[in-house]
This record gives structure tokens, sequence and C-alpha cells, in this order.
């Protein structure tokens, strides 16, 4: 290039150090293109609309054909009734909050315990060693094989019911924290430990928030085995002194040959699922992936 051409500003080298550093800040930076919320609420909202919308329309078709009799494929009108019904006499509401109840406070019991344990496991190479395998061996056991065992060690109690969805949720809570730790550079907790970190301060200060997105897998994963869990100990462990959930009113359906209660049951079911997922889980794992500049949707 001739001594007198001009330099592009694009193509001038940076004059030091200090814009070197203001350059990667930038690309480090994360970008957040904001989406209109009529926009966002039509994505969101329409698509599983359509979605029921769709289903039931096919189911009305089946029922109108006749192919099964009443008894085994009730119309959505009677299904829907008797969700209304149950609504109306306020049964519903109780049914659904003795099991919505049992399950968060179950839930944050397995947290409480699974959280030091693994962070136990992917620390101590002895203890991984030990109870790493039980603990994907458990997360892969059915959460119905322990009923039987609760009743008889805890009789017809709460205790059997939490019993239950702890050896449901931990496992998955616990290999949940594991992946996530695993994942974490090595270089993090040796920053920490040159810095003066204890042992404790490096687990709470570096080590939970870089595995915060494995960790909040496992919390997701652990909520779906609770769930699960507690509906297959209310199904089996039928008691009064029990109180009555969503597994007793789908018990009673089946007890009772009423086909509709049996399907409102699997609604209610399903709907607070679904409701725990968008209402927590599904915010909270959208704020952790913006946070480190990974959008996660609109």
């Amino acid at each position: 290039m001739p001594a007198d051409s001009p330099v592009l500003e694009e193509e001038r080298p940076p004059r030091d150090a200090a814009d070197v550093g203001r350059g990667l800040d930038a690309l480090d930076t994360p970008t957040e293109q904001r989406t209109p919320f009529w926009r966002r609420a039509v994505r969101g909202v329409l698509p599983p609309i359509v979605a029921v919308v769709l289903f039931i329309v096919l189911w009305q078709v089946l029922w109108a054909s006749a192919i099964w009799p009443e008894f085994k494929l009730p119309s959505p009108e009677a299904v829907f009734g008797t969700i209304g019904g149950d609504i109306a006499d306020g049964r519903a509401l109780s049914i659904v909050w003795t099991s919505i109840s049992r399950a968060i406070l179950g839930f944050l019991l397995a947290v409480v315990v699974a959280t030091p344990l693994g962070l136990l496991v992917a620390t101590v190479p002895l203890v991984r060693s030990a109870i790493g395998p039980i603990l994907t061996g458990l997360q892969s056991l059915p959460s119905v094989a322990w009923v039987p065992a609760a009743v008889l060690w805890f009789g017809l109690t709460d205790a059997t019911i939490y019993f239950v969805v702890l050896m449901g949720a931990v496992p998955s809570i616990a290999n949940g924290l594991v992946s996530g730790i695993d994942q974490v550079p090595p270089l993090l907790p040796r920053v920490g430990y040159a810095m003066g970190a204890s042992r404790v301060q490096s687990a709470r200060l570096i080590m939970l928030p870089a595995a915060l997105p494995g960790f909040l897998g496992g919390l997701k994963q652990g909520w779906a085995f609770s769930w699960r869990s507690l509906m297959a100990a209310e199904i089996i462990a039928t008691s009064p002194s029990l109180g009555f959930g969503l597994g007793a009113y789908l018990n009673e359906g089946q007890a009772l040959s009423d086909m509709p209660s049996v399907i409102a049951a699997i609604i209610l079911i399903l709907i607070v699922g679904i409701g725990i997922e968008l209402l927590f889980f599904r915010p909270a794992e959208l704020r952790v992936l913006r946070a480190r500049g990974l959008g996660g949707g609109p």
C-alpha cells in the first residue's frame, strides 16, 4: 500500500490493550432483540390452544362414530361437565390442593436432601465411586415400586407419601447437579482456591452458580418424578386419614367404573403438571439462558 494511502478505520489496529479489552467485552455482552408482547403471546398461546381444540374435535368425532361404547369413551361434554360440577361445588379445588401441597413439600424436601448429596458425589471421587451408580440405578427405578414397601414400613400415613416422593425426586435432582458440575470448566474452582476460597465457599459461590443450567434441568426432572411418584402413592395407598388427592380421585373413578371421572382426573393431573412447568420452571430456564446470552426462545 502506498505511504500516502489512507488507512480505513476498520483496518486500523487497536491502539492499546484497553481497546482490545473493550472489544472482547462487547463480544461477550449478550444482545437481546425485543419481540413485541403481542407476537410473543401469539407464539406462546395460540399453538397450544389450536392443538387442544383439534384434540377435542377429534375426540368428539370418535365419540360420535360410536366405535367404542359410552362406558369406554365418554363424550367431551360428559367429562368437562364432571370437571365443571366438581369445580362448582369446590371439590376440585380441595382435591387439587391436597396433591399440590404434598408435591411441593415433598419436592422442597428432596431439594434439601439432593443438593448436598449431589455436591458430594460431584466433588469427592470416593463418594462418586461408592454411590454414583446407585443414584443412577435409583433414577431408573419406577417410583411405584417403593409404595408397597413404604406402606409396610410406615403404614397408611403421610410418611409413606413423602417417602415415595423423595425416592422419586432425589436421584434426579442429585444427578442433574452432578451433570451440571461436570460441565464447569476446571479453571473456575482453581481461581477460587487461588483467591482463598474454602471448599464450602467454592461450592456455594462458584460451582453452584456455574452449574445452574444443569441443576435447573435436574430440578425440572425432579419435579416431574415427584409428581408422578405422588400420583402412584395416592392411587395405591388410599385411606381416609390420608385425605383425598388427585390419585385417590382417579382410583375412585376406576373403582366405580365411572369413565368420565377417570378422564377428568387425568385431565386435572395433566393441567397441574403443565401449569407448574409454565409458571415456574420455564420462566426460570429462560432467565438463566438469557443471562448467559443463549436466548432461550422468543
